[in-house]
């Protein structure tokens, strides 16, 4: 009998394994000096060979090309890591990306803020 899961399989491991690498983040592999890297998500495919984890980095040291080649240079060592507490046949190859979500939300913050003002400047005249 098929047990009733809240939600997807690739969701379940998509999960675990973003837990996984900031976990490693924290205890193994030092990227501080890049900014302070978070991860914020991992979409991985439907047979769960390879994974996309998406990065966000505040107060960023060097430009965005140079982090983004830096972290998917550390493949292989969160790779490794990752293998012995993630329990599948097949440990998923991992790229990473820049995470823009939060850039594209301070944007629309600012351009609301600058709505408001405006409005406010036009009801004073």
């Amino acid at each position: 009998m098929r047990q009733n899961r809240p939600y997807k399989r690739t969701d379940r491991v998509s999960k675990q394994i973003l837990e996984i690498l900031c976990e490693i983040l924290i205890r193994h592999i030092d990227l501080n000096y890049l900014g302070f890297v978070t991860f914020t998500s991992v979409q991985i495919s439907p047979d769960l060979r390879n994974a996309r984890v998406y990065y966000s980095i505040l107060n960023p040291s060097k430009s965005w090309q140079q982090i983004n080649d830096e972290i998917n240079s550390h493949r292989k060592a969160f790779k490794k890591f990752m293998s012995p507490k993630l329990h599948l046949k097949n440990i998923p190859d991992l790229r990473f990306y820049r995470d823009e979500r939060m850039e594209y939300g301070d944007r629309i913050s600012k351009l609301f803020r600058d709505l408001e003002l405006g409005d406010h400047d036009t009801e004073h005249r």
